[in-house]
């Protein structure tokens, strides 16, 4: 496995938790707010859907990690779960903000690429 590969899996894993700490605990904050350009009532009235958006980041960062953990034998995990990260930010761009397709799609897109490269 390629150390460039591996490092930019490693930047999409903490892309991942980024996401999870700002939609699980700065939801309805100044810093929640600013990311996701929100009005506080919006944030109030959607803060439990966040918190579980947030959790399903973690867990893909989570998977992201395991796959740099395991080492040459991980290759199939990290496949899986920049698969994973691919469709949730193509969906999140066809159905929230296109944005997602630039911040979460793309590097896992090119992370995947170096992975199967490697």
């Amino acid at each position: 496995m390629s150390i460039a590969a591996n490092i930019l899996v490693g930047l999409v894993a903490l892309l991942h938790l980024y996401f999870l700490v700002l939609e699980m605990f700065l939801w309805d904050k100044p810093a929640g707010l600013k990311a996701f350009g929100q009005t506080r009532e919006a944030a109030q009235a959607t803060k439990v859907l966040a918190a579980n958006q947030g959790l399903y980041n973690g867990f893909l960062a989570a998977g992201l990690v395991w796959g740099l953990w395991l080492g040459p034998a991980g290759t199939g995990v990290k496949v899986f779960f920049l698969l994973c990260v691919i469709t949730a930010g193509v969906f999140g761009a066809a159905t929230a903000s296109r944005k997602i397709l630039f911040v979460q799609a793309l590097p896992a897109a090119v992370a995947l690429a170096l992975v199967l490269l490697a």
